[in-house]
This record gives structure tokens, sequence and C-alpha cells, in this order.
């Protein structure tokens, strides 16, 4: 039983279109058709190499590495194959859930980053106010205990000699 996702449609259908055109047409158009069928391909099963990965035309037309009016006016049963092929496609290209996946993750990523900076910068202050006050209470400490120290001279009886050992 042959796979019916999108991607694997528009496999089949483009094999069936270029042999189609291999049996008609100049070399140009084959080349295009291919390109296209291949560019339908990629975006439907959402691994695009030259374009943004979006369902349109224009995003289609970057990913075969043509003009958009290739499309539109000489290939328009292409375009209307792509997106008849966009709507059976119920699910959104896995590009792009994966980069609104990967854009919630990183949007609280970020609170919680923000979160913690908000933290980190009150204990901060804190830390700051702590430092402030004991700086304070020891300049206070070192005035009330200033006392000049003198040292007494050593006397030494000079008759005494040295202390026998």
């Amino acid at each position: 039983m042959p796979d019916t996702t999108p991607p694997a449609l528009a496999e089949t259908i483009g094999t069936a279109l270029t042999i189609a055109a291999e049996a008609g047409g100049n070399a140009e158009d084959r080349a295009q058709v291919r390109a296209i069928t291949d560019a339908m391909i990629r975006l439907l099963a959402g691994v695009p190499l030259h374009s943004d990965g979006q369902l349109t035309v224009k995003s289609l037309a970057a990913e075969a590495q043509l003009k958009r009016h290739i499309l539109t006016h000489k290939h328009t049963g292409l375009k209307d194959l792509f997106y008849a092929l966009v709507r059976s496609q119920d699910h959104r290209p896995q590009i792009a859930q994966r980069l609104t996946e990967d854009n919630e993750r990183l949007r609280e990523q970020l609170a919680s980053l923000r979160k913690q900076h908000r933290e980190l910068k009150e204990r901060h202050a804190t830390f700051a106010r702590v430092i402030h006050v004991l700086e304070a209470e020891n300049a206070e400490l070192r005035q009330s205990q200033a006392r000049v120290v003198h040292a007494f001279p050593r006397h030494r009886n000079p008759d005494a000699g040295p202390k026998p050992a």
C-alpha cells in the first residue's frame, strides 16, 4: 500500500509529472519541473534547503531556485498541485512546528533568566547594605577604642651580667 502522506504523495505526483514532461517539452522545461517537484517534496516534508519553509508559492519558487513568475505563469499546474497538497496536509510543516516549540522553550528560558537576574540584583543590593553597615560599625569601633599604646623600655641591670645558662 503506497504512503499517502503529502511528501510521499508529492514525490509520486512529481515523478509522474517528470516522466510526462520528459515525453515532451524542452530540456529547460524538464529541469524546471524536476526542480519544482523536488522543492515541493522538501517543503512538504519540512526540510527546506533554500527557503524559509513556508508553504507558499514564493517559498516554493525560492526552494526550487526559480523566479516566482515561472510558477505563476508557466507551470500553473504545478502551482495548483502544490496548493492542493498543502490543503490536504492536516498538520503544520515539521520545521514550523519545531521553530514554534524552540521559540516557546526560549521564551520560558528567558523568563526564568530574567527572574533569576532580578533575584540576584536584590541579593546584591542587600549585600551592599550589609557591607556599608559593617564598614560604618568598624570605623566607629576603631574610633572608640583609639588609644595610644606606649611600649615601655626594658631596663636591664648592667651589673647583673649575662644570665647563666
